[in-house]
């Protein structure tokens, strides 16, 4: 599903990625009134666009999601260097998540949450009930055996879940949204990484002044120093952004 020519696409590295200036825009566009669209949600960082360029198959999986959009600073930034008139702010999957199920809650929007520990999705799902009071149709922990996918498909087609949310990690959860959306297309699926961790409070994201100078990863480098190897690779894509090779 192509989204309208009116939200603004900027090319980076070969993807395209919505524009929006801010989170309520975005959630406007995805519900557009009371219809919620359909397709995959992809949160596109440096890390990502480098890893996608080593492994094909990670870029084929997220040049077919629907809506890209610049979940990482530096992707913000060589947008703006590259469209100077773009006016699209970061989005924080985490913080778009947690958007989305307080909208979901008020709409009534069928949810089914995979991924994650079982207590940790345990937690989820009663947070979720007691302060947005999300209609959870379903769930699935991250610990199934590969033979049980197709079990976990039928599961949440019959569910009449509208939102899947997938907690695995890229591109596990990227291979498992594609595959599910064969089985039940009608539905917005969005991968989530680690934040049902960060929304239990199993993990702790960075005080919101850091976010907002867009140093999120430097904080979580130095309570985290064993993600420097990590973190050094992304030295290309500054060379990238800094050549303009965008």
């Amino acid at each position: 599903m192509d989204a309208p020519s009116s939200v603004p696409h900027y090319q980076i590295r070969g993807f395209s990625l919505l524009g929006f200036r801010d989170m309520a825009g975005f959630l406007d566009y995805l519900y557009q009134g009371s219809t919620l669209k359909t397709g995959t949600l992809v949160a596109i960082n440096a890390e990502k666009v480098l890893t996608a360029e080593s492994q094909p198959m990670v870029c084929e999986l997220i040049d077919a999601a629907e809506y890209k959009y610049a979940d990482g600073i530096s992707i913000v930034r060589s947008v703006r260097k590259k469209y100077p008139e773009a006016q699209i702010a970061r989005i924080a999957g985490a913080d778009l998540w947690e958007a989305l199920m307080e909208r979901a809650g008020r709409e009534g929007t069928p949810v089914f949450l995979i991924g994650g520990k079982p207590d940790v999705l345990e937690q989820t799902q009663a947070k979720l009930r007691r302060q947005w009071n999300v209609n959870i149709v379903g769930a699935q922990d991250g610990y199934f055996a590969p033979a049980d996918r197709e079990a976990l498909f039928a599961r949440v087609a019959a569910s009449g879940a509208r939102i899947v949310t997938v907690a695995m990690g890229s591109p596990r959860q990227e291979v498992l949204m594609r595959d599910c959306k064969i089985n039940n297309p009608d539905a917005l699926y969005m991968g989530v990484g680690g934040t049902y961790d960060v929304f239990t409070g199993r993990v702790k994201r960075a005080p919101l002044f850091w976010q907002k100078m867009g140093l999120e990863w430097l904080y979580r480098l130095l309570m985290q120093p064993s993600r420097l190897r990590r973190q050094l690779k992304l030295l290309k894509y500054l060379k990238y952004h800094l050549r303009g090779d965008l």
